[in-house]
């Protein structure tokens, strides 16, 4: 039975920082409308459990505690959560938890949310959280959906969401193909104003264009132009250091003439001295504030896509791909995507394609395939060249005549397909136009939700085949359909794979569960490790990564303990535990596959 929900009018870019540009605005409706009629959880309902406070902190202190932060940054820029939990959708998601929630909805809340308006109100929170000793998580935007959302690794934590009033772009050098934004500036956002000011240039985006750019590198999360390394295309911080001090990192570090910032802050990423930027990506040892970044000089772009025809064509596109992507003939970061990828994003739902709770059989996507417009085939690779006419055709020549090797491969330009096939999408994704289509995943099951799972391989034939054996057993093991996508590079594979759930099933959440903690342990017993994980695995992950008496894990501890010693910034964000939280049961390791309860545990 379909959830009867009021929708409210979607949100605007010009309307809010974190709305839809207005280009989108019909489409976003659609994709809520599809997403919401499919739902059979309410908008809401009254909580079962009691707000929650933090860690150690009695209701008495923590009033007096929220008092005096408001009356330091403003009264309205901090907000208890006490409210009923609403898990929204993309665009009108919440700060206060998951809304992907694996574990019960009310285990990963907020105490409280607080609005810094400056880096200097961002100074003042992390000295007030020092004071009374609550834990601060901070978000950007919150839309790092799959790896846990808004939610408070703590429950408890303060949410200090950057992005409500620090959404400015600061700057934007056109010369210099160069920007500098604060936290809640999304992908729509920074496009829409390049595209308003004339400017040249692109930016690269993730596959959904509503998350934070600033706050998507600091997870070290990609894109598909050649910039598609946002971590490795920025180019210098500000960040709040966990006892309230104010670091610039690179050439950021010096300052400019008369008090102005350095003119090379954003033209060179180092400076003199170690290189400490990478510290405080995928960490707690700082809250980024600013950041720049590169942007690409825009250029002539073609986008393709091949299939080819068999399940076990695997080993060998993934060979043909390597030496084309190390000589750079490949434009771009390509993906490699199984078939069953081309129904999910249609916004189909499985009972559309297939009868009955367990997986679609091969058959069954096989006839579905047959009937989309890339015909039945197993494996579509989207990629996109770039420069001259000229130089493109050379390059798709040279690409035709490798993927011609495996027999029954077939090639497509957009020109191939009807306009509303997926292949637009990724020419819009491939040069700068951040989009929305990749929502239509959750349609798959009633009240969608998903885990990402995505370890590491090398571009190898051999080894991605390991990881995608253990990965198609898995997910076998578990009853789920498998949504395997494969960022390609010259010499590594991130291999990341779409876990869609019910979120009103605790049964199916649990087995969720289990299959990514199983992953995780088949897939690093074999030496491939995660990039980037949900939240409530991040222990298990952080573990894996254990050579040498876990000297990584301790390193990190070391510089925590140095930096954070009353351990309020983000405990456990990572793996990385303060001293204060470590080894008193707050860690969630393989065994602990019941999540009804997230800790401390005895």
């Amino acid at each position: 039975m379909e959830a009867q929900t009021v929708l409210s009018i979607i949100p605007t870019l010009k309307e809010k920082h974190s709305g839809a540009p207005s280009r989108l605005s019909q489409e976003a409706q659609d994709v809520r409308g599809r997403l919401f009629s499919y739902r059979t959880l309410p908008a809401s309902q009254p909580r079962k459990k009691p707000a929650r406070l933090p860690p150690d902190v009695s209701l008495e202190d923590f009033e007096t505690a929220v008092k005096e932060l408001q009356g330091e940054i403003g009264e309205p820029n901090v907000e208890v959560n006490d409210k009923d939990l609403i898990d929204g959708w993309y665009i009108e998601h919440p700060n206060t938890h998951d809304a992907f929630h694996i574990a019960d909805q009310e285990e990963l809340v907020s105490s409280a949310t607080v609005y810094p308006g400056s880096t200097e109100e961002v100074q003042a929170t992390v000295r007030w959280a020092n004071k009374f000793k609550i834990p601060l998580y901070p978000i950007s935007i919150g839309r790092n959906l799959g790896y846990g959302g808004a939610a408070p690794r703590v429950p408890g934590g303060v949410v200090v969401d950057l992005g409500r009033r620090m959404h400015g772009i600061l700057k934007i050098d056109a010369e210099n193909a160069s920007c500098v934004v604060e936290p809640g500036v999304t992908y729509f956002g920074l496009y829409e104003e390049i595209q308003n000011r004339k400017l040249p240039l692109w930016i690269d985006t993730p596959d959904l264009g509503g998350g934070s750019v600033l706050g998507n590198a600091i997870d070290r999360g990609v894109g598909y132009t050649p910039y598609g390394d946002h971590f490795a295309n920025h180019c210098g911080m500000e960040l709040v250091l966990p006892n309230g001090e104010v670091l610039r990192t690179g050439m950021g570090a010096m300052p400019g003439p008369d008090g102005s910032d350095n003119p090379t802050w954003q033209s060179f990423q180092h400076a003199f001295g170690p290189s400490i930027d990478g510290i405080f990506s995928q960490s707690n040892f700082g809250i980024v504030t600013k950041m720049g970044f590169h942007l690409m000089p825009e250029t002539d772009h073609q986008s393709y896509c091949f299939t080819f025809p068999h399940d076990d064509d695997f080993e060998q596109i993934v060979d043909l791909i390597r030496p084309l992507a190390q000589k750079r003939i490949l434009g771009n970061i390509p993906q490699l995507r199984h078939v069953i990828q081309e129904f999910n994003v249609t916004g189909k739902r499985k009972t559309d394609f297939h009868d009955g709770s367990g997986p679609m059989t091969r058959d069954e996507i096989r006839a579905a395939a047959s009937k989309m417009p890339l015909g039945d085939c197993s494996w579509v690779f989207y990629g996109t060249q770039y420069g001259p006419p000229e130089s493109i055709a050379a390059q798709l020549e040279v690409i035709k005549a490798e993927f011609a090797k495996i027999q029954g491969s077939k090639f497509f330009l957009p020109s191939d397909v009807p306009k509303d096939h997926y292949l637009h999408d990724r020419s819009l994704v491939c040069s700068g136009v951040p989009v929305l289509r990749e929502l239509e995943w959750l349609n798959w099951v009633p009240n969608g939700a998903h885990l990402f799972f995505s370890p590491i391989a090398p571009t190898r034939g051999k080894d991605a085949r390991i990881v995608h054996d253990a990965v198609v057993a898995a997910h076998k093991r578990h009853g789920f359909d498998l949504f395997p996508t494969l960022c390609v590079a010259g010499r590594e594979i991130h291999y990341i794979t779409n876990i869609i759930y019910d979120r009103a099933q605790p049964e199916m959440k649990a087995r969720a569960v289990r299959l990514m903690r199983e992953m995780i342990d088949e897939c690093a017993a074999k030496g491939f490790g995660e990039y980037r994980t949900h939240l409530l695995f991040a222990d298990q992950v952080a573990g894996t990564y254990n050579w040498n008496n876990s000297a990584l894990m301790r390193f990190n501890e070391t510089i925590k303990d140095v930096l954070d010693p009353n351990g309020i910034l983000a405990p456990g964000r990572n793996g990385i535990w303060p001293k204060r939280f470590r080894n008193k049961g707050w860690e969630l390791k393989t065994e602990d596959v019941d999540l009804t309860d997230i800790g401390p545990r005895s």
